[in-house]
């Protein structure tokens, strides 16, 4: 039996524990399960993956993105970029491949753990398909964990992009300064913050909707519930909506592909 989960804190409910679920009955996966790990502190992985050690796969949500960094033997390109993993394969050390990357004794464990940014893969695969050739510059609502993907995305498609936070951080622009020139010259808007999430669904981003057009292209990475209010309002202006399911879905099926694929990476 080969083990998959995820780990985060709190875990209240997971999206992939019951996509997964439904996949390895749909698929007839028998040899496979999907456990979540609910993980306070991330300096409580080493210990978790010795305690379960059939584990091949981790899928991994806040606040641990960015913290798992550290534990990890290779990152991909892009996921290194970006600064944060959401997905790590899981496999036994080999010595003489461990001799060979200059890797030998580095992490002090057995295993070895490959990390991977499908976020990037899911927003990507999910976001181009409804670009139109005016859409080339784009507000980031919020800048935690979740918007990183959606920089790396941005960057390698051309796309010009600003964040927007409550706090002062960088040249960020403040929710509390936006003023409708920024909505006018931004015609993709992208929410990578919780608000509008389930139960809190009269929550939206504090901007100034009125300077929405339907040549914009609002995006939500909240996907419950299906239409947040935040694409509502665009909806009304008659932009473009798009809300995260579908690239949770994307991700996730790039985290299957990613744990059962045999090549390893120098």
């Amino acid at each position: 039996m080969k083990h998959y989960g995820l780990i985060g804190y709190p875990l209240s409910h997971s999206f992939s524990k019951k996509y997964f679920a439904e996949k390895f009955e749909k698929e007839h996966i028998t040899d496979a399960d999907y456990h979540l790990f609910p993980l306070e502190h991330i300096h409580d992985l080493p210990a978790l993956l010795k305690k379960h050690p059939g584990l091949c796969g981790l899928n991994v949500t806040v606040p641990h993105k960015i913290s798992v960094l550290k534990y990890l033997d290779w990152i991909e390109p892009d996921a290194r970029g970006a600064g944060a993993v959401n997905c790590i394969r899981i496999s036994a050390e080999s010595p003489v491949m461990a001799a060979f990357s200059g890797e030998v004794g580095v992490k002090g464990h057995d295993f070895r753990l490959e990390g991977f940014n499908t976020d990037i893969y899911g927003f990507e695969q999910s976001l181009k398909p409804l670009l139109s050739n005016h859409q080339d510059k784009a507000l980031i609502l919020g800048d935690g964990g979740a918007a990183k993907a959606v920089k790396c995305v941005l960057e390698n498609l051309g796309i010009a992009y600003k964040c927007v936070t409550r706090r002062p951080h960088g040249d960020n622009l403040l929710f509390g300064n936006l003023k409708p020139h920024h909505i006018t010259q931004h015609p993709i808007i992208i929410n990578t913050t919780p608000l509008g999430t389930a139960p809190n669904v009269d929550a939206c981003p504090p901007i100034p909707y009125d300077a929405i057009t339907e040549d914009h292209l609002l995006y939500d990475l909240v996907y419950n519930p299906e239409k947040t209010l935040f694409l509502k309002k665009g909806e009304e202006k008659g932009a473009t909506i798009k809300n995260g399911y579908e690239m949770l879905l994307l991700q996730a099926e790039k985290s299957w592909e990613i744990w059962t694929a045999k090549e390893k990476h120098p």
